[in-house]
């Protein structure tokens, strides 16, 4: 571990700044996040993180920390909020990990780089779940989609940052974001309206909603799905390119 720690520090990074990615995927009418369970004794969730090299453009960062962690490129990406208050640091969370993992307290001088202050740029990602590969690093036990209603408990302010990272996904969210990897390429207006109703957590009434998504001129109604009977075959219907 000590070796891992001394390998971070010694890195061409910026000192004491991070990228905190939020990794939005969508599965069976719930939104989820991807989420990394740390490799150590304790129940230590987090987001998928990492830092930005001297010579490396911030959204660069963020963009490689991601197909890092997913295997995937060309990922719709959004810088939301910086996370930058007096006391934010991992001060607490290293107590509590060495409590719990004493055979750690011989390495605590490796962790002096890491539990500094530090100011996080946060981002969120959209992502088609079944296209993910998740890959965790070194320190992680494993990673994990956690549907938004039931996350575990996060350390530091990864609550926080979800919660903002949702509450920025809600404000551009008419803007063309849905057609980001979240749905099919084609879907119905019943699969559309659902997804909406999980990002936002609350319920649409069915003749408005629609009212509202053609009045907005984001989709494109196709032919009728198949199903046997084309009477009741609800249309079928594909975003409309920004």
């Amino acid at each position: 571990m000590s070796e891992s720690y001394n390998l971070i520090s010694q890195q061409n990074y910026i000192a004491q700044l991070a990228v905190d990615c939020v990794i939005f995927g969508y599965r069976k009418g719930e939104m989820h996040v991807l989420l990394p369970k740390l490799n150590f004794q304790g129940d230590f969730w987090t987001l998928p993180s990492g830092f930005i090299h001297q010579e490396e453009d911030v959204d660069d960062a963020a963009n490689r920390i991601l197909e890092e962690r997913t295997q995937l490129t060309d990922i719709y990406l959004e810088q939301f909020h910086v996370f930058g208050k007096a006391a934010r640091t991992n001060t607490a969370f290293m107590a509590e990990l060495l409590r719990l993992n004493p055979d750690l307290q011989g390495e605590k001088a490796e962790f002096d780089w890491f539990v500094r202050r530090f100011v996080s740029i946060g981002y969120y990602a959209l992502v088609d779940i079944n296209k993910v590969h998740p890959q965790c690093s070194y320190l992680d036990e494993k990673m994990e989609w956690m549907p938004i209603k039931n996350m575990p408990t996060m350390i530091m302010d990864g609550q926080e940052i979800v919660e903002r990272a949702l509450l920025a996904l809600r404000a551009n969210f008419d803007d063309h974001l849905v057609g980001y990897n979240l749905l099919p390429e084609t879907f119905t207006m019943k699969e559309l309206q659902a997804l909406y109703e999980s990002v936002f957590d609350k319920p649409f009434r069915r003749n408005n909603f629609q009212k509202m998504i053609l009045a907005l001129n984001i989709v494109e109604r196709l032919e009728k799905q198949f199903t046997g009977a084309a009477n009741k075959a609800p249309y079928l219907y594909k975003f409309i390119p920004a």
